[in-house]
């Protein structure tokens, strides 16, 4: 890769020349003389081989080139500072990234808020955020390969800041054959049945948690496919109530009459890396997630003032 000819601090001379209506101007601004920052913008058109400033009377006036890679230097210069504040933050112990690993289970709305209202207080740290199902969170934060985790499962040796409760109810299309008995239904009836199941992502200890035992089943690897099979008639499920409210509603999907586990809850924790220090970003991040864990789905967006 070519180095660059143009300094961070020519781009920046010529910025202040602009900003500030002339180089006499800007040398004041930036404590120069005016021949210094008159020799940089010059030094900087040769350097380019374009012509960036054209003298109208006694003001200095930008060149349609000279428009068009201002607008790009300005961006240039404020990533760079960017970076270079990020440099400083992280001497000061703030953390490059956070790494979450949340079950696909977990309210999605919930995280897109909590991560709204972190991105202005980050500071350039980045989160990677991974999803998993069932164990496959446990495992990605046991392998030290997540510093926060979000599941519905009790981790041994960890201890948990409780979450939410994550509904989970017993649905079918309208027309399936269950529906069709006009009873309560019994765990017999759905033995004979398909019955569509999630995969756990996990390799160690995989679990098939729900799985009633009949032979027939679709294993399928996400949630979303989960609800399109069942909402198209293949099979019945256990599926959480938020990720199909509006199948409810417009009546692809319906709750089965059971007469007995019709519905279950599921309580989440968040769980943090135990091998690793928290940083100040990682803990900001927790108590975003925590408090806005507290609130309904469908409140109106705004940052809880604990946060």
């Amino acid at each position: 890769m070519k180095a660059p000819r143009v300094t961070l601090d020519q781009w920046r001379t010529l910025q202040a020349v602009v900003d500030h209506g002339g180089f006499a101007q800007a040398a004041e601004a930036l404590h120069r003389s005016q021949s210094s920052v008159s020799y940089t913008v010059a030094r900087m058109q040769d350097q380019l081989g374009v012509p960036l400033l054209r003298i109208d009377g006694r003001k200095a006036v930008l060149t349609e080139a000279g428009g068009v890679l201002l607008r790009r230097s300005r961006q240039l210069v404020k990533q760079a500072s960017q970076l270079e504040d990020l440099a400083h933050h992280m001497e000061q112990g703030w953390e490059a990234e956070v790494r979450l690993v949340v079950d696909a289970a977990y309210p999605s709305a919930r995280l897109v808020r909590a991560l709204t209202a972190f991105m202005p207080q980050s500071r350039g740290c980045r989160v990677r955020l991974r999803e998993e199902v069932l164990s496959g969170v446990e495992e990605v934060l046991l392998e030290g390969v997540a510093d926060l985790a979000i599941t519905g499962l009790s981790i041994p040796g960890y201890l948990g800041a409780e979450l939410c409760d994550v509904e989970f109810v017993a649905v079918a299309h309208p027309e399936h054959s269950l529906h069709r008995l006009n009873r309560d239904l019994s765990f017999q009836d759905l033995e004979n049945q398909m019955q569509v199941v999630i995969r756990d992502s996990g390799r160690q200890q995989p679990r098939d948690v729900g799985w009633l035992g009949a032979e027939q089943r679709w294993t399928v690897g996400s949630l979303a496919t989960a609800a399109t099979f069942v909402s198209n008639g293949l099979g019945f499920a256990w599926l959480p109530r938020h990720m199909i409210e509006r199948e409810l509603k417009e009546g692809s999907l319906k709750l089965l009459p059971l007469d007995q586990g019709r519905s279950r809850n599921s309580n989440f924790y968040l769980y943090s890396n135990k091998e690793k220090p928290l940083g100040p970003a990682t803990q900001i991040l927790i108590e975003l997630l925590r408090a806005f864990d507290t609130l309904p789905l469908d409140a109106p967006f705004a940052a809880p003032e604990q946060a």
